[in-house]
């Protein structure tokens, strides 16, 4: 009887943009901040709503709220032509959607421009749109592939470009922060490695509303006293502002519009 052989499978375009991100997210010196948070005022509300927002959402404008009071949230770490920080005017979340595209499962980058000045049902719009429409119509899965599609090393070069010379074209095509869970699939992510500044992630949510968060940052930015206040300041932000959204009293954030 014949032995049974493997195959070899083609790196897709998809699977190069992952391997470039981690590549790069390799070179960032990540630590990691930890919360374990009672949100029972915010389930309780959540429960109590029709439209029940995904928890990917309410947790994506409640760190837009803390970043819109903690610029240190919005800076990010350039390395050319010299060492220096930058401060974007408002945060952007890059959220994951994940997709089915032919015979394998995708992740795309859905970014939400000033998450903390939009209500919660129109940031839900802009990640339906990213799950439900052609992926070729969605122009960050178009800015992927293009780039996926650069030969090998000139990608990574453009990469180290677009991640080390201009910040406000970083944060545009980036992000200011990453959030990502896989709490829904019955898990959690304990170490994220952040191409960005922040990445926040969280574990299951039980009935009384308890869960682990945590912040992976880039410790070159800024220390772990900040990230501290800022789980701090995201648990009291999610059981007020957020919790009153949903209950229908839209809390105004007072900033200017993102521009």
């Amino acid at each position: 009887m014949a032995k049974p052989k493997g195959r070899w499978i083609g790196i897709s375009p998809f699977r190069k943009m992952v391997c470039d991100l981690m590549h790069f997210s390799q070179q960032v010196p990540v630590a990691i901040a930890e919360r374990q948070m009672d949100l029972g005022p915010l389930m309780e509300a959540r429960k109590r709503s029709a439209k029940r927002p995904a928890w990917t959402t309410i947790f994506a404008k409640g760190y837009g709220i803390v970043c819109a009071s903690t610029p240190a949230l919005r800076r990010c770490y350039l390395k050319f032509p010299w060492h220096r920080l930058y401060e974007h005017p408002h945060s952007i979340v890059a959220l994951n959607v994940e997709r089915r595209l032919d015979d394998e499962d995708v992740v795309l980058f859905c970014l939400i421009r000033a998450p903390e000045n939009r209500e919660l049902g129109e940031i839900e719009a802009v990640v339906r749109d990213h799950m439900v429409k052609p992926v070729e119509e969605l122009r960050s899965h178009q800015r992927a592939m293009a780039v996926s599609r650069i030969p090998w090393p000139m990608r990574r070069l453009f990469w180290w470009c677009a991640l080390n010379l201009f910040g406000r074209r970083r944060c545009h095509n980036y992000g200011t922060f990453s959030l990502t869970s896989v709490g829904s699939r019955g898990a959690g992510l304990l170490n994220v490695a952040p191409i960005l500044t922040t990445a926040i992630h969280y574990g299951q949510i039980d009935e009384k509303g308890r869960v682990e968060v945590r912040l992976s940052w880039d410790h070159r930015v800024m220390d772990g006293s900040t990230l501290a206040r800022a789980l701090v300041d995201l648990e009291s932000v999610l059981n007020n502002q957020i919790a009153e959204e949903i209950r229908g009293e839209t809390i105004p954030i007072g900033l200017s519009k993102a521009a």
